[in-house]
Order: structure tokens, then sequence, then C-alpha cells
């Protein structure tokens, strides 16, 4: 499967999801002023062999905003809003800071905390900045395209 994210000029770029046997869904993202949330999952999931939004697509889920609660899944969703926050305030919060907000916001949503440690955040935010480094390349109405296994 690839995913393949089209920058727009407007307030939303583009995700497409291409299957293996060249079946494409769509997807809008809101530009967030960082990568694409779903770009923040790539890096997540990929980095640290997690089965998140991403995951579960590439198992044959639909693309939806909606997808049935998963332990796994739940806590990669909690893992990309705290990686996503720290690339709205820089990139710079202390790992350790970052692991104590993840712990916190998992327990606020009732899921379980996946077991990160600061080597995993380091991985992660070096990923985030690859990505970055890369997206920001790419001019308005062009993509990128990223290979999932």
């Amino acid at each position: 499967m690839r995913l393949r994210f089209t920058k727009g000029n407007g307030k939303y770029d583009l995700m497409e999801v291409v299957r293996p046997d060249g079946a494409v869904e769509r997807i809008d993202c809101p530009k967030q002023g960082i990568i694409p949330h779903d770009m923040v999952h790539y890096a997540v999931e990929d980095t640290l062999r997690l089965r998140g939004f991403i995951g579960r697509v590439a198992g044959g889920e639909t693309a939806s905003f909606r997808m049935a609660a998963e332990a796994e899944s739940d806590g990669v969703e909690r893992l990309v809003e705290v990686m996503q926050g720290d690339g709205w305030s820089g990139g710079t919060t202390p790992a350790a800071e970052m692991i104590d907000l993840y712990r916190v916001t998992c327990e606020a949503r009732g899921c379980p905390m996946l077991p990160v440690d600061e080597a995993d955040i380091a991985a992660v935010r070096e990923r985030i900045a690859t990505l970055t480094e890369a997206w920001t390349a790419v001019p308005v109405g062009k993509a990128i395209e990223l290979s999932v296994a």
C-alpha cells in the first residue's frame, strides 16, 4: 500500500490511500501548520512498528475518521496527538515530559499506554523532521508518496 500526500492551496491537503489492487481512498487533511496528521501517524507507526490508523487501513479497514476502539490503535492515536502537539510547539519538549503527557492523555481517555521510552520519542522526532523537510519542499499541487509495509 502507498500513501500519497498532495499539498493543497486552501485549507486542506489530500491523502490518498493507494491499495495494492489500485483502488484509491481519499481523505481531506486540514492544514495544521506542520505535516498532515496522518503523516504523523505514518512517522509513529512506521518508526515504532505499531498498529494504528495506517496499520489498520493497510490491514484492509476503510480509511475513515471513525474506527472501532482497539487498544493498540487507541494508544497510537494518543501518542500521535502528543507528537503533533510537540510539533506545534517547536519540537523541543523534553522527552520525559512528553512521556508524562502521553501517560496523562491515555489515562484521561481510558486507553492503555504503549511502552515508549526517550529513545522512541527521539526516533519519531527524527522521522518527523525528515518528513517535514520533504513536505516543506513539495510545491502546492504536487505530492510525496510513502510506502506502507
